[in-house]
């Protein structure tokens, strides 16, 4: 016997992945466990550090990329999922990493632009940065038109100069990353970790904007699942227009949203509300616990801060799905790629070392 999360059918009915097996009272493991990959879904994963919420992102990537008909994409900040790459145990688990991406310039819109350099679009700078972005593609096309544009020399100066800022960063290119070099039969691993705040949001918004379009356009056929790892991080920055966007319409082209974070008081209140499927390791923290309960479904009982119901080792999780109106606890089953997310450990250094 097993469980489907985020669908109310059976097992055979469509791809799945193992996410891990039922939790029983007397702690030992119980039936299978599984997540719906089938049908488009929000899920959030939420717990302290050093409970296992970036490992469980790492278990569903890994189903992800042994499944047919997604593209899975794992927006990395940390560094923590190259790992995928490397051998696994059992079937492969078919991924790639790429350490210096770069998105098309017209893939902000030039609200984004302005926020993105933190110019108002009502200065000068602002203004002129708006409408560059507005009837140019690429850098150069965006420096060519201030250039030549009929406004205070200030005004331009400053404009040019927040340009060459972004173009610094090294993460816009008209070339940049296409639909069709994320939906593929690998899991795409993105790493930003070598990037500011940012351009790591300028990277996200980009490739979150491109995958949803692509759906709309019908121009990818494989559903895209855009995976975010210390997702509080992108919320609060550009890229968070673009992920309500998925969000709240991503269901009808098939785009799926994995948010990972382990504050979930800094995810903005529809980040909760439209996820259909929530995964909490531990929390203590009074107003990450306050965030939940805002957003409990009436379906169930009690609280999830109730002594009984929160989880208390590593690995150990309730879920609330949203699809079958169910509550669940269980534990994640072990990773078949190695977890590039523990700490490093003092003791682990050569003795003697300076």
């Amino acid at each position: 016997m097993s469980f489907v999360l985020g669908r109310d059918a059976a097992l055979a009915d469509g791809p799945v992945c193992r996410l891990g097996s039922y939790r029983a009272l007397d702690g030992s493991d119980g039936a299978a466990v599984h997540l719906d990959l089938d049908s488009p879904h929000a899920v959030l994963l939420v717990g302290k550090r050093g409970y296992g919420k970036s490992y469980t992102m790492g278990v569903i990537a890994e189903g992800l990329a042994r499944s047919r008909g997604v593209a899975p994409v794992i927006v990395d900040p940390m560094g923590a999922f190259d790992t995928l790459s490397r051998p696994a145990t059992g079937d492969a688990v078919p991924a790639r990493v790429i350490d210096e991406p770069a998105v098309a310039p017209d893939s902000l819109d030039p609200r984004s632009w302005c926020a993105l350099l933190g110019l108002s679009p009502e200065s000068g700078a602002g203004g002129l940065l708006w409408q560059a972005a507005q009837v140019e593609s690429t850098i150069d096309g965006m420096r060519t038109h201030l250039e030549s544009a009929d406004a205070a020399s200030a005004a331009t100066r400053a404009a040019e100069n927040h340009l060459r800022l972004a173009e610094s960063w090294g993460v816009f290119d008209a070339d940049g990353l296409a639909a069709t070099d994320l939906a593929t039969a690998e899991a795409t691993v993105v790493d930003v970790s070598g990037l500011a705040d940012a351009p790591m949001n300028a990277v996200c918004r980009g490739i979150a904007e491109t995958l949803y379009r692509a759906r709309i356009r019908r121009s990818i056929d494989r559903l895209p699942w855009l995976l975010l790892d210390e997702a509080h991080t992108f919320f609060d920055g550009v890229a968070e227009p673009a992920l309500e966007m998925i969000l709240t319409r991503g269901r009808a082209p098939g785009v799926s949203l994995v948010a990972a974070t382990q504050r979930p008081s800094a995810v903005p209140e529809v980040g909760i509300s439209q996820s259909d499927i929530l995964v909490s390791h531990r929390l203590t923290a009074r107003s990450d616990l306050a965030a939940l309960e805002s957003a409990q479904p009436t379906y169930m009982n009690g609280s999830l801060a109730d002594a009984d119901r929160l989880p208390e080792s590593p690995g150990d999780v309730v879920v609330i799905d949203d699809a079958t109106e169910t509550v669940h606890a269980a534990r994640v089953r072990d990773r078949d790629t190695p977890h590039g997310g523990d700490s490093p450990n003092a003791s682990d250094s050569a003795p003697g070392g300076g």
